[in-house]
């Protein structure tokens, strides 16, 4: 089994990074869901496997699938309780990988991104990393402990970062534009919203909970 897999989801995908990613080497497995799958068709990328419930895919190219090729397809009723990115997230779990990176998880409607942020905390109580990836954003979670954000590194200028869940307490950025020392981060304010490396890097550290970290920049 590859130690990434890809999941190409039913949401923006930039054609260029998209096709970059799935060009590399690394990437011999490929989910395709949903509506995902139809930029895999068009680009004449073979998935590993299909997910979804294909309410938003053409009938023309799941035929195709179905009938032409030995692609192996999960389907799923439409009324379900689960995300098809979700189901995406357990099956390549459940394949077994060291890395899950998620491509057409953002643009369009809010309460989709939103159900794929809270996503990644299931590979991430798992010990997988996963990561979200369009052309503006990379959006990861961390744990307590100390997280290092290298300038050469960063995906972008600016960092955020938001609590998933509970108040994190004794939160400390340093090496940053804005630093914070001993802070309780708080799921309903926009202190730690674009945030800059100042130096070489910046450091996270904080000792317990989880957080949503959002490397970004402009188009």
């Amino acid at each position: 089994m590859s130690k990434r897999i890809v999941i190409v989801s039913g949401g923006e995908l930039d054609e260029a990074l998209t096709c970059e990613i799935l060009g590399e080497d690394e990437n011999s497995f490929i989910i395709g869901v949903d509506k995902g799958v139809e930029f895999l068709y068009h680009h004449q990328i073979m998935p590993s496997y299909i997910v979804g419930d294909f309410d938003s895919a053409s009938s023309e190219i799941r035929d195709y699938y179905r009938e032409e090729t030995d692609v192996p397809i999960r389907e799923y009723n439409p009324v379900k309780d689960a995300s098809d990115t979700e189901i995406a997230i357990r099956l390549a779990m459940t394949l077994g990988c060291e890395s899950i990176l998620i491509l057409g998880a953002t643009g369009g409607r809010v309460d989709h991104l939103w159900a794929n942020i809270q996503s990644l905390y299931i590979p991430f109580k798992a010990g997988i990393d996963a990561q979200i990836l369009d052309c503006q954003n990379r959006i990861r979670l961390i744990g307590g402990g100390e997280t290092r954000l290298l300038k050469t590194e960063a995906y972008g200028p600016y960092f955020s970062v938001f609590p998933l869940g509970q108040e994190v307490f004794g939160f400390n950025i340093e090496g940053a534009k804005y630093p914070l020392r001993e802070h309780t981060l708080t799921p309903y304010d926009s202190l730690c919203v674009s945030n800059q490396i100042e130096g070489e890097e910046a450091v996270i550290r904080f000792l317990d909970g989880v957080v949503i970290l959002m490397e970004t920049r402009d188009k």
